[in-house]
């Protein structure tokens, strides 16, 4: 029998527990708040406006230009790269001291659509492979040694730096295979970087599984492929969906791979602006983690320089909750429609 003062100390150590839980939970809720607050206020002042249509058009669809600013009849102007030219023109003999500041005018959709194109493509190889490797693991391989080292290798894989990766795609895609820097490189980058996780989210969703569904469709004859296209791959696709959207997320953040393999700081063509259709898979682009990343860091910092930097980070945010939401609703849908 537990003494009365013994469960009272297991009573006031267990409330102390609950209550550092309970705090910790609290500080990082707190913390992921004052973020996306910070993000919101300050990125929304660039992205909305106060006059219709309420968003900064010209943000959302020019490329970055260089901003130069200068005095002129006791007003300070401050003109993008292309109206600095204009303004020349129609001031001809006209001599001002400006300061030229890069990156600081202009908008961000060269980053939007490169960024939109590193996620999707890397996420398509990515899930690819990734899923038919756990289904050999799962479905078709038997435990033996040389698996176990595989699921240890995957393990691994999993805890390597981001910037291990870039180096690695750096060297195989863009000097080995010849494809320089472009979406090809920076697709299958990215892609075996969020392999690992993908593989093993997705083994797990499938080993999840009841075995009676395997059994009794193979009991009606089904082949082996058939019992897991038919049976099996529908019931672990929720699972599988889930494991897309950790991969998005880390995917999209990701600065260091990309710098190596596929991004330029500057570059005003599309990948589709080429003469043959091929030459599409080998053009580098912009992208906004990048971007944000020299705009902050490679560039002298002012009230201007805050601008792109906060509007870049707030339609970054946006577009990464805009495709991981498109993978919940997914989700969501597939899991209604099943159940065992």
């Amino acid at each position: 029998m537990t003494h009365p003062t013994h469960r009272t100390y297991q009573r006031s150590v267990e409330r102390l527990v609950f209550w550092l839980f309970r705090l910790a939970t609290y500080l990082v809720l707190a913390a992921a708040t004052y973020i996306f607050l910070d993000i919101g206020i300050k990125g929304g002042r660039t992205v909305f406006t106060s006059t219709p249509p309420f968003i900064n058009v010209p943000f959302l669809t020019e490329p970055p230009q260089t901003l130069y600013v200068f005095d002129f009849e006791g007003k300070k102007m401050t003109l993008g790269d292309r109206e600095f030219r204009q303004w020349k023109t129609a001031h001809p003999g006209v001599e001002v001291e400006a300061t030229s500041i890069a990156y600081s005018a202009g908008g961000i959709w060269p980053c939007i659509v490169g960024t939109a194109l590193l996620v999707i493509g890397s996420m398509v190889l990515a899930l690819g492979i990734g899923i038919s490797s756990a289904i050999y693991l799962s479905e078709y391989s038997r435990n033996g040694p040389l698996i176990r080292l595989v699921r240890i290798a995957i393990l691994n894989l999993a805890g390597v730096p981001s910037i291990v990766f870039g180096l690695f795609g750096f060297g195989l895609f863009v000097i080995f295979f010849g494809w320089n820097v472009s979406l090809i490189a920076g697709w299958f980058t990215l892609g075996l970087m969020v392999l690992p996780a993908i593989i093993t989210a997705s083994e797990e969703s499938l080993r999840a599984v009841p075995q009676g569904l395997r059994e009794g469709s193979l009991a009606l004859g089904a082949s082996k492929w058939q019992t897991i296209r038919k049976n099996v791959l529908p019931y672990a696709l929720p699972g599988i969906l889930t494991s897309s959207i950790l991969g998005i997320a880390r995917v999209a953040g990701e600065t260091a791979p990309i710098m190596f393999t596929a991004a330029y700081a500057m570059k005003d063509e599309m990948p589709w602006q080429v003469a043959k259709f091929t030459d599409f898979f080998f053009q580098g682009v912009m992208a906004l983690p990048y971007h944000i990343y020299v705009v902050s860091s490679k560039i002298p910092q002012n009230e201007y320089t805050e601008r792109v930097q906060y509007g870049g980070a707030f339609v970054f945010l946006f577009l990464v909750m805009l495709i991981a939401l498109t993978s919940i609703v997914l989700r969501e849908r597939s899991r209604s429609r099943l159940s065992w």
